[in-house]
Order: C-alpha cells, then structure tokens, then sequence
C-alpha cells in the first residue's frame, strides 16, 4: 500500500450508498487514524491562522468531531448546530432544502454574541444548504462568519459557488469533481 500523504489517501469512497449512483465519501476512515485526522485539523485551520476566531461552530455530526478539535487547537469555544428537538433550552432555528425534502437546525439563543468572530466547520460541502443554515443562525445572533472550512468539496452540487455568492470564504482539503 503505498504512504498515506493527503488527506485524500485517507478517505475511503463507498459507491452506491445510500443509493445506487451515489459515491459516498467516508471520513470515518480519516478521522479513525491519527496522522490522518491530526493532517485534517491542522490543514483546516491554517487559512485562518492570525485571523481572531473567537468561536468553531460545527455542523451535526461529523462537523463536531473536526469542529472541537479545531477549536482546541485555536483555544476558543465551540458550539454545534443540530438538528431540531436535539438541544436543550432555548433555541434559533433555520430551515433549509435537501434532495428529498426539507430538514430544520437549530443554535442555542445564546451560544453566539454579537460581535464575535466564527469559523464554521463541517465534513463534506455539497449542495450548501446545512452550512447555508448554518451561517443564517449564526448572522442572526449577530455573530461575523470569518471562513467556512470543510474537508471534501463536491463542486459539480454547488455548495461552493453558493457560499461564495454570499459572501464567504470557503476552503476545502480536497475536492471530488463528477460529483
């Protein structure tokens, strides 16, 4: 087997999960080995490295696991977003469009103060919509969104250019064109 030099040569490609035609790009594989997973954290937050990040915002579930290791490294706080009816207290929610639907996160009310400076985390970019959610509960606590990091980029699904159009700064490991 040849060394292991990417973050790419960590992720393993699954095809035709959940559906057939789909080729799932599992981070699991990435996060369980250590130099993989310690490449990761350290890749996503070198862009921002100088910049004042006061707080990681990580998007459900596997934003948490790269989120709070960012956050770590950066010794600020770090906050997750969830799915609905998944926090306690009060809550923020957003909406947002999938393939198959709709689905709903949420952010604690007061997770965020105005002013604050968050770099929002998450596995995979594809459509946009969960980050597009995202960066929406975050404006709305008046929080400033500094980059959108992510390890997998799916350009030919838009999120990319979605974000983009919105203003953010987004930085991807590695991206998987066809889709």
């Amino acid at each position: 087997m040849p060394p292991k030099t990417s973050v790419q040569d960590y992720i393993r490609t699954i095809v035709d999960f959940p559906h057939e035609g789909i080729m799932f790009r599992d981070v699991t594989t990435l996060f369980a080995d250590p130099r993989g997973l310690r490449l990761a954290v350290d890749q996503m937050l070198h862009p921002y490295a100088g910049l004042e990040i006061d707080k990681v915002v990580g998007l459900e579930a596997r934003g948490f696991i790269l989120g709070g290791a960012i956050a770590h490294q950066l010794s600020v706080g770090f906050v997750p977003i969830r799915k609905k009816g998944k926090l306690p207290g009060a809550t923020i929610s957003q909406a947002y469009t999938l393939e198959y639907g709709e689905a709903i996160v949420e952010l604690h009310d007061d997770a965020i103060s105005a002013g604050e400076k968050i770099l929002l985390v998450d596995d995979l970019l594809a459509t946009g919509g969960t980050a597009e959610a995202g960066i929406k509960l975050v404006e709305r606590l008046g929080g400033e969104i500094m980059g959108c990091a992510f390890v997998v980029d799916l350009p030919d699904l838009g999120g990319r250019a979605k974000l983009e159009s919105m203003g953010m700064d987004v930085h991807a490991l590695c991206a998987y064109e066809g889709d």
